[in-house]
């Protein structure tokens, strides 16, 4: 059996997954907006394990949002995430923050999922799936106006989910556009996107990762 540890701390969602043979066995997780992450996450690890009758001996891998997301919450998530690593001698699985949003819907064939984190004033990062989960938009820093998403507006629905999918409904026009804005990145859809890894041996280098910040939103503006 493989057991891998989930850590999602990229928003106010402090979230800890077990999964087992890509199956989640546990999740342990609280949505505060006061970012609890460094009081409560080795707490949610302890509770997640007891839940599932593991030790932290008996983990095979280790598993992380890689962000985009919240700075602090980031780090937090990855400095705990190498710091098991390291101790127990297992490998670093990065999981990046919105593929894993994404699997939180299923839609239909020519309908595009569209996660979004809200960043700051109109700002957001954004990535484009179609319903087979494949990034068919590269993650991005992005300033929402009307003309935002312009280029897919043409698929039969277009589906915006997390914190930055309420800023797009102020601006942006279309019967073909919906909203789920209150979708948190969480460790349980990471449960299934890190087993895949493991079992493709796609690790990360524990001295040298780093999370995925995306900080372009200056060099945006310059343009605009």
């Amino acid at each position: 059996m493989v057991k891998v540890l989930c850590l999602e701390t990229a928003t106010t969602n402090c979230s800890v997954a077990v999964g087992v043979n890509g199956t989640v066995a546990t999740l342990v997780e609280e949505n505060t907006p006061n970012y609890s992450h460094g009081e409560q996450l080795h707490v949610f690890i302890t509770k997640a394990l007891k839940k599932a009758g593991l030790s932290l001996s008996e983990l095979d891998a280790i598993a992380v949002s890689k962000g985009p997301g919240s700075y602090t919450g980031l780090r937090i998530g990855v400095a705990a995430a190498k710091g098991l690593c390291f101790t127990l001698d297992i490998p670093l699985i990065a999981v990046p923050t919105l593929a894993s949003m994404a699997h939180q819907l299923t839609v239909e064939p020519g309908e595009l999922i569209i996660p979004l984190l809200d960043a700051r004033r109109m700002e957001v990062y954004s990535e484009v799936y179609n319903a087979q989960f494949e990034a068919i938009r590269e993650t991005r820093a992005e300033i929402i106006d009307e003309n935002a998403f312009l280029e897919f507006r043409s698929a039969k629905q277009l589906h915006l989910i997390g914190s930055g999918a309420e800023k797009c409904r102020e601006v942006l026009k279309g019967e073909k556009i919906t909203y789920y804005p209150r979708v948190v990145p969480s460790a349980r859809e990471m449960v299934a996107l890190a087993q895949t890894n493991y079992e493709k041996n796609e690790f990360e280098n524990v001295a040298y990762f780093e999370p995925f910040y995306l900080k372009d939103f200056i060099l945006q503006g310059k343009k605009s």
